[in-house]
């Protein structure tokens, strides 16, 4: 019975936290209250515009949106970030940031509500590669209805991101938001990076994103990996691929110096129930107490916060270097 819950628990860190932003206040796009964007806009846009989506499809979209319905957590918040939560008239069941999005329409999860999202009368939605081919009748349905819909990459590293980012910027007519976005994400992350490039003490971890009994964690081609590499540390699964069960006993043989769990806003106590597992009390993470929990939606949420995630990530793994 245990083992049904944490396997329940890990596919619903995953749907929320996985599949489903770095909010610099710098230039003239600040945080408003209303957790949207204020920066000029992008007058020029001309409509119609023809996007190319992540199925292949050449989307149309006849004039700026006015209204717009997200079916998954990352493309709300990239939607957010580029000033268009006034224009969001639904969301789906998994969407928990910004708080704003607590007050959309929700319109389902896994399985979306068709009925709901056509009475939103929405311009455009944006579907995800992810679920794409699971409910590509329901996205037939939504264009036969003649409702525009744009199916955003299933992003698999940062860069995949930014195009992500781009796309939506695009296909809403505001690329010049999207493009001081990725470029406030990619300026965070080189500062990250260049001052994480003097540790010279590198440390590994092991990222846990589900409890014992049922421990997932990160292996390659995965963002947290990515991340691991642009704080320079080492990945303690880095020879697994994507994202692995693994044993108790094979953690304990890898040996990590700093454990790092994401699924504290979800268990009560995540870093204790490491230090306190039977059998880890040699483990150099346990020992040393270097058991950290960071929150799982920006390090592997596919949206604007994963350069805030490197941060955290990097704040987790070397205190001394980045301060919290």
């Amino acid at each position: 019975m245990m083992k049904k819950l944490y396997a329940l628990l890990f596919a619903l860190l995953l749907s929320i936290g996985m599949l489903v932003g770095c909010s610099n206040e710098s230039g003239s796009a600040k945080n408003n209250a209303g957790g949207e964007k204020q920066t000029p806009q992008n007058e020029n846009t001309a409509f119609p515009v023809t996007v190319k989506d992540a199925a292949g499809e050449k989307v149309t979209i006849k004039e700026k949106p006015k209204k717009i319905v997200s079916l998954i957590p990352s493309n709300t918040e990239i939607a957010f970030e580029l000033g268009l939560g006034d224009k969001i008239v639904g969301v789906s069941d998994f969407d928990n940031y910004p708080k704003e999005a607590a007050s959309k329409e929700k319109v389902g999860g896994q399985e979306m509500n068709l009925e709901k999202i056509i009475s939103l009368k929405p311009d455009l939605v944006l579907a995800h590669a992810s679920s794409a081919h699971n409910s590509a009748k329901g996205l037939k349905q939504l264009r036969d209805a003649g409702i525009a819909v744009l199916v955003v990459n299933d992003a698999k590293s940062i860069q995949q991101v930014y195009e992500s980012i781009e796309t939506i910027g695009r296909a809403t007519g505001e690329k010049e938001n999207a493009d001081h976005v990725v470029k406030s994400m990619k300026e965070k992350i080189k500062m990250i990076q260049a001052e994480a490039a003097k540790i010279k003490d590198v440390k590994t971890v092991f990222v846990e994103v589900s409890p014992a009994p049922e421990i997932y964690t990160a292996g390659k081609n995965t963002f947290m990996d990515e991340m691991l590499s642009i704080i320079n540390a080492k990945n303690a699964a880095g020879d697994l691929e994507g994202w692995n069960k693994i044993d108790l006993e094979a953690v304990v043989k890898r040996n990590p110096d700093v454990i790092v769990t994401t699924y504290g806003y979800y268990v009560k106590d995540a870093a204790a129930q490491v230090l306190n597992r039977k059998g880890w009390q040699e483990v150099n993470a346990v020992k040393q107490k270097r058991v950290v929990d960071v929150n799982s939606d920006i390090v592997t949420r596919s949206g604007p916060r994963l350069a805030e995630g490197v941060e955290e990530l990097a704040k987790a793994v070397y205190p001394e270097t980045f301060k919290k």
